[in-house]
């Protein structure tokens, strides 16, 4: 979807305008930050690198992204379709502000549908494989916590993409599956 169509999807101008410019902004502060320069002749390279701060600590915009990330998710779920596709392009279009923004997870019902939301939203990624890893994840620390999964798993699934973007299944397919096995998950 077009720029220009994505606008009109989201009911441009007003707040939702808003959170397109204010995503937009996080995503280009984070681009510069994300891939940095290695010296790989350096023998404390990787340590280095473990230690660096994420690009949003780097930014010093962690609570502007999250506070965008949990607007994105509030209005993904509230929305229709048209904006829930909008917000999919939006995330993969500003790839940098949804691989680095992340809400910690907390071990209630509403954390876990928080954590569903943004799987969702951000409808694999670059790699369903990673996605699938971090949703069979998410269900175990759920389960653990006691939350009961499967409910969230299909009301979840039901405002998911249906488009299989990479041969595994499309996400609203995976999150179908996870909630189908006894106990809830992928493996």
């Amino acid at each position: 979807m077009g720029e220009p169509e994505e606008r009109k999807a989201l009911g441009q101008p007003g707040e939702l305008a808003e959170l397109v410019e204010w995503v937009a902004l996080i995503d280009a502060c984070v681009e510069p930050l994300a891939n940095p320069l290695v010296d790989l002749t350096d023998p404390d390279w990787i340590r280095k690198m473990r230690e660096r701060p994420s690009p949003l600590d780097e930014a010093g915009i962690r609570a502007e992204a999250e506070a965008a990330l949990r607007d994105v998710l509030s209005r993904y779920e509230d929305g229709d379709e048209g904006v829930r596709v909008s917000l999919r392009a939006l995330l993969e279009r500003c790839h940098r502000f949804g691989r680095e923004t992340t809400l910690p997870f907390e071990p209630t019902t509403q954390g876990f549908r928080q954590r569903l939301l943004l799987i969702s939203v951000d409808d694999q990624g670059f790699d369903t494989r990673d996605m699938m890893v971090d949703l069979n994840d998410l269900c175990g620390r759920a389960r653990t916590a006691g939350v009961d999964i499967r409910p969230l798993l299909l009301e979840v699934a039901g405002l998911s993409s249906d488009v299989d973007k990479y041969g595994m299944g499309s996400t609203r397919h995976i999150l179908l599956r996870a909630a189908e096995r006894e106990p809830c998950g992928l493996w």
